[in-house]
Order: structure tokens, then sequence, then C-alpha cells
């Protein structure tokens, strides 16, 4: 295996973290510049009102605090897929069970799924590639 292919895989698997938050949507994150998918997170769609909502939830949420990434190595468009944490707790499980997004148990494994809220199954419409 040759040097580059090393150092690549092994910057894949740095976790992010930092202070420097941009909110994409309540699904994607940025930390330090690093634009992170939360995996096993299926948000509403930012056009749609329950989209802007839990982006707000979001922005609120993760406000002023420190965020810790574990990053799985893959990618989606231009960003890293991960777990994100915020003093201790997964950001992808506050979410969920604020009610702003579902469980996509094809990326979770379904650990999501006990967190969901009535309110948002019948409010969110799931992604297909999640059912």
């Amino acid at each position: 295996m040759n040097l580059f292919v090393i150092c690549a895989a092994l910057l894949v698997a740095a976790p992010a973290s930092g202070q420097s938050l941009h909110v994409r949507d309540a699904d994607t994150i940025v930390v330090d510049g690093t634009p992170v998918r939360l995996e096993g997170v299926d948000a509403p769609e930012l056009r749609t009102r329950a989209g802007k909502d839990a982006k707000r939830w979001m922005v609120n949420y993760l406000q002023g605090r420190s965020i810790t990434c574990e990053l799985t190595g893959d990618r989606t468009y231009d960003r890293y897929v991960g777990v994100c944490y915020t003093n201790g707790q997964d950001i992808g499980a506050a979410v969920i069970a604020a009610g702003h997004a579902l469980d996509c148990r094809r990326f979770s494994g379904g650990r999501y799924s006990q967190l969901e809220t009535a309110a948002a199954r019948s409010r969110i419409k799931r992604a297909g590639y999640c059912r």
C-alpha cells in the first residue's frame, strides 16, 4: 500500500471537532470547515416548513457548544458521514427525540427508531432511501 493511500485513510478516519459551527439543515452540520452528514438521520428538506423548523431547532440546540464527530470514512456529495456529539449527547438522537427528524434505518441500523415521535412520523415524509 502506498503512503498516499495510508495518509488519506487516516485523514478520513480522524474525528472532526470544534466550536466553529454552521448548520446547513437538521442532518448536515459544518464543524470547523468539515461538512458532516449525520449518519442515520432523516431530516425534512429545507424547502418545507418542517425543514425550516428543524434547522432552527438545530441552530438553537448547538449554539455555543463544542462538537465532536466520529467520521465513518463514507462520503455523500461534499459531506463526510459521521455521528456527532455535544456534551456526550448524540446530536442525531437529540434531533429525532425532539421530533424534528426521523430514523433512517438503512444507515442507522435502527438505533434511533425508538426515539421517533408520533408527531414527527405524521408530519415528516420519510426519504425513499430510508425506507
